[in-house]
């Protein structure tokens, strides 16, 4: 039970977040069958009943989707209340929370049902999306609040839907694109999915401000806490989204001008949109793990504490010894007192300890990470100015996964006494190994890509999607740390981090998939992206 304690905080925000974009998809879905392929049906002449049929079919595999996982986070706060609380079975199932979740998986697996029948009925249809909606704002933060519950109820349901309408409906309207072909029917779809999204868009704001009124409360619980850090996350990712969506309202526009206007960046933008999209969800998943910023004033960093920590000063490039680490001092003390008992179990359900030395450990690894970082970034950018030798740059990657491989748990093999895989039922040193081996995938890939011939095949597209997702899996990424200030500090560095892989991804995936001249812009943004990286890492600070 101690190793699932210490598993459920990261897999819970893993299946939450999964289910947050099936919801999405589930529900977004539905509103572009009504809104925009059954009333457009007429004027988009053939297409209009296999656009139909497009979203009828991403809402049933998405409706699947949730289903699972629901039923996924169903089981996690059923076996957490039996097991720390030692309930019955049948009283956990009980619980508010847990029905709502056993009817928002009855509602989505009817809706997947309905969604395999030819012209399902629209009340249906909307019958149960709002099942969905309503079950699943039962299990918000809204829900477990004793001041104006109905309200906040209210309004995160209002947030949702803006999310279902506008990023859920992403994928249909990326789909339906490719099902016509003349300028006429690009205008009345490209139009009406405007008009969505913008509706979605100002739902989204409008109760995004005032559930931040309600569970921030002050700009000291924005800056000072980890949910308004979240919040300012999500914000960033949100004006990225705007700022596509911007240029694709636009382009539009020029299209009404003139049917010879080329679309191809329309498309583009909505892929990047949609990656952005997933990535919101899975920060919103992890806004569900933490305590509002209003219920800790008193655990909430000050401004002269966060200047204080992010203050510049020359990165630690040189390593304190391993011995003088709290764990392995403690363990000499046990050995030499011929104790058996170890210092830390991984998944034992004890945090370990930590002295100065560990602090300077962990400032050494991370300038070391950036300087790496900003060596691939220097060499990316030389790459693009010309220099041929530069294309090796991405077996710098090889280097950076053995370092992190090493380095990044120094309580665990190969430098301390747990073995690889009994190091892995711990959840910070699961994440680091899995960043590891997607850093050193990344490499490999994109090395191919570069100089050994797989410039034109989809081995290209590794780079992008793993940087993006390494993005995403940071902003979800937990510290072992019992002091909540401390790993609020922490992460305020990290989330930028998180939010420049985010850009590099996707500005390489823009690289890839866009003509000129807009490929040559994204590929000039990448490289400063992994630039800003390894100079935010070399900053990096713990005192």
């Amino acid at each position: 039970m101690a190793l699932f304690l210490d598993l459920f905080g990261y897999l819970s925000i893993i299946v939450h977040g999964l289910g947050n974009a099936a919801q999405a998809g589930a529900l977004g879905a539905v509103f572009f069958q009504l809104l925009l392929a059954r009333s457009l049906g007429p004027a988009i002449g053939a297409a209009g009943p296999a656009i139909a049929g497009i979203a009828a079919r991403i809402g049933g595999w998405c409706a699947l989707g949730l289903a699972v996982c629901t039923f996924l986070e169903l089981a996690m706060q059923a076996a957490m209340l039996v097991g720390t609380v030692e309930i019955s079975l049948p009283v956990a199932l009980g619980a508010t929370s847990s029905l709502a979740l056993q009817a928002k998986i009855i509602a989505a697996l009817a809706l997947a049902g309905m969604q395999r029948q030819r012209d399902a009925n629209a009340i249906i249809l909307l019958a149960l999306g709002a099942a969905i909606l309503v079950a699943a704002t039962l299990t918000t933060h809204a829900a477990a609040r004793l001041h104006d519950r109905g309200a906040l109820l209210l309004v995160s349901a209002v947030h949702q839907l803006g999310a279902a309408i506008w990023i859920g409906g992403l994928p249909c309207f990326l789909l339906a694109l490719r099902q016509v072909e003349d300028a006429a029917r690009w205008r009345l779809i490209g139009a009406r999915y405007s008009c969505m999204s913008m509706a979605g868009v100002a739902a989204i704001v409008f109760s995004g401000i005032g559930l931040s009124l309600s569970y921030i409360g002050s700009w000291r619980g924005l800056y000072g806490a980890a949910y308004g850090v979240m919040v300012g996350a999500k914000i960033a990712m949100l004006l990225m989204l705007l700022g596509l969506g911007a240029g694709n309202f636009l382009l539009i526009a020029r299209v009404r001008r003139d049917p010879a206007t080329p679309v191809l960046r329309l498309r583009r933008f909505v892929e990047v949109e949609i990656g952005i999209g997933l990535t919101i969800f899975f920060a919103a998943a992890s806004l569900t793990s933490v305590p509002p910023a209003i219920d800790i004033p008193a655990e909430q960093a000050s401004w002269r504490e966060i200047v204080a920590r992010n203050t510049p000063a020359w990165p630690r490039l040189s390593t304190p010894a391993h011995d003088a680490l709290a764990l392995p001092a403690l363990q000499a003390k046990l050995d030499a007192e011929e104790r058996h008992a170890q210092a830390f179990v991984p998944g034992g359900g004890q945090l370990p300890p930590r002295n100065a030395a560990d602090i300077a450990w962990s400032e050494y690894n991370h300038a070391w990470s950036g300087i790496f970082v900003g060596l691939i970034g220097l060499l990316a950018l030389a790459e693009r100015c010309g220099l041929r030798v530069a294309r090796h740059w991405p077996l710098v990657f090889l280097g950076l996964a053995g370092f992190l491989l090493v380095r990044s748990d120094p309580e665990v093999w190969p430098m301390g006494h747990e073995g690889f895989w009994e190091s892995l039922r711990d959840v910070e040193v699961l994440q680091h190994r899995l960043a590891a081996l997607l850093v050193a995938v990344f490499g490999v890939f994109e090395w191919q890509v570069r100089a050994g011939g797989l410039a034109e095949s989809r081995a290209a597209y590794v780079f992008p999607m793993v940087c993006a997702l390494g993005g995403a899996l940071l902003l979800a990424h937990s510290h072992a740390i019992s002091d909540v200030k401390e790993a609020l500090l922490i992460e305020i560095s990290h989330t930028p981090l998180a939010l420049a892989g985010i850009v590099a991804g996707w500005a390489r995936w823009l690289e890839l998939r866009l003509g000129p001249p807009g490929n040559r812009i994204a590929g000039w943004i990448w490289p400063v992206a992994l630039l800003v990286v390894g100079m935010s890492l070399l900053g990096y600070r713990e005192a």
